[in-house]
C-alpha cells in the first residue's frame, strides 16, 4: 500500500480523535440535557472546549483537500518521494496541531498548520508534475 494511502487512513482515524475530543468536551461543558435536546438555544463553548471545537472544524477544512489529493495521485499513479513526504508532513503536523491548539499556543499553532498545508500542497503537486 502506498505511503500516501496509509497516511490517509491514519488521518481519518486522527479526524475521529479530533471529533471525539471536541464532542466530549462539549458534553462536559454544555451537559447531557442540551446535547441530547433539540439545541434550539445556542450555548457557546469556552476555553478548551471551544478550542477543540475549532480544531475539529479546522481539521475538516483541510482533510477533504488532503483526501482528494491523495486519491488522485494514487489512482493516477503519480506518487513519489515528494508526495509520500507531503502525506507524512500533513499527518504528523495534524497530530501536533491538536495538543498545540488545546494548549492555546497561538504562533506555534499557526506554524504547525502551515506545515500541514505545505504537506498537502506537496501531495497535490504530484498531480501537476511531469510524468
Amino acid at each position: 500500500m502506498p505511503v500516501e494511502l496509509k497516511m490517509l487512513g491514519w488521518s481519518t482515524a486522527l479526524g475521529l480523535i479530533y471529533l471525539l475530543l471536541a464532542t466530549l468536551l462539549s458534553l462536559v461543558q454544555r451537559g447531557m440535557t442540551w446535547n441530547a435536546g433539540n439545541r434550539d438555544e445556542a450555548v457557546p463553548l469556552t476555553g478548551m472546549a471551544a478550542r477543540m471545537d475549532r480544531a475539529s472544524r479546522n481539521f475538516l477544512e483541510t482533510f477533504a483537500f488532503f483526501a482528494v489529493a491523495v486519491l488522485v495521485v494514487v489512482v493516477g499513479q503519480r506518487t513519489g518521494a515528494r508526495t509520500a513526504l507531503g502525506a507524512e508532513l500533513y499527518f504528523w503536523a495534524r497530530v501536533v496541531y491538536l495538543p498545540v491548539y488545546a494548549a492555546g499556543i497561538p504562533y506555534l499553532r499557526t506554524l504547525v498548520w502551515t506545515v500541514s498545508v505545505v504537506g498537502l500542497v506537496m501531495v497535490l503537486s504530484g498531480v501537476f508534475s511531469p510524468s
